[in-house]
């Protein structure tokens, strides 16, 4: 990778450990998805917030570097484990509870602003066409790639908080204006919410980078945000562009059979004693409705 004289520095340890560490984890990831420099970004979306997802390890490490750490961009956060204004009505445990508001206290030192949302895009404003961004969180990537015309790679925890602190972010292929080499020909009549969920696990399942979708003239709000879910679930595809894409791309049906496929995959019981809705969370519309 190229990388700029101030960025060699950082890297060096000479502006810190804690931008060399940053530095480290972002050029690691550029190697790995073939990037050749690092780009700026405007606005970075975290992961890596409940405890049940990182454990002590975790919320060690983010105790530690927030003491010295702070992010040089716009950074909104993941849900954590609990509602914190009914965190009395849960009956959870002690230790959970002192370490979840160990990991938040952590976050807000850093300068993150607590959104505690994986629908960021529904929340904030969108910065204007083209503008480079950082999400960890995988349908908030896909959604920004392919509805809000931003650009990000799919982030892990790791390299969205490091773009956090940096600035940066490696300009991988999510980033440059690419032709996806697969396109999906939506052959379901009549589909709904759900049926975009599927479809979207489907082309998570079958795409690498990106997916063309065609047989869709136009897709609403919120059957885009079910299939970005869907999508984010069931691989590394982090974009879907309409149309037919080249003439050389391999043609993939999704028809009745593959719905009715995913549907038995995805379904492991007929009915249960607790349903919950939110993955990802529900807008201020969806709540209406139900």
């Amino acid at each position: 990778m190229e990388l700029t004289k101030e960025e060699e520095s950082a890297l060096k340890g000479e502006q810190g450990e804690i931008m060399q560490m940053a530095y480290r984890i972002l050029v690691a990831t550029g190697e790995a998805t073939d990037a050749d420099k690092l780009i700026p970004i405007e606005w970075a979306h975290l992961s890596g917030v409940n405890y049940n997802t990182i454990g002590d390890s975790g919320e060690e490490f983010l105790s530690g570097i927030s003491k010295t750490a702070r992010v040089k961009v716009k950074t909104t956060l993941n849900p954590m484990g609990f509602d914190i204004d009914n965190v009395s009505n849960y009956g959870l445990d002690d230790n959970f509870i002192s370490k979840q508001l160990s990991i938040r206290k952590s976050y807000e030192a850093m300068g993150v602003i607590p959104s505690f949302s994986c629908i960021p895009y529904e929340i904030f404003d969108i910065p204007k066409e083209g503008t480079h961004v950082s999400f960890a969180e995988s349908n908030a990537a896909i959604h920004a790639n392919s509805f809000n015309n931003l650009k990000t790679n799919k982030e892990s925890a790791f390299s969205a908080l490091a773009s956090a602190i940096t600035g940066k972010s490696p300009y991988s292929l999510l980033r440059k204006e690419d032709s996806p080499n697969i396109t999906i020909r939506m052959k379901v009549d009549n589909p709904n919410e759900m049926t975009y969920g599927m479809l979207g696990f489907f082309a998570g399942k079958v795409g690498n980078d990106s997916v063309n979708i065609s047989g869709i003239e136009e897709m609403d709000r919120r059957s885009c945000k079910a299939m970005c879910g869907g999508m984010g679930t069931s691989g590394t595809c982090a974009k879907f562009l309409f149309g037919d894409g080249e003439s050389n791309c391999e043609k993939v049906d999704f028809d009745k059979k593959e719905m009715n496929n995913i549907y038995d995959e995805l379904n492991t019981a007929e009915k249960g004693d607790l349903i919950t809705l939110g993955s990802p969370q529900l807008g201020l519309e969806e709540i209406s409705d139900l």
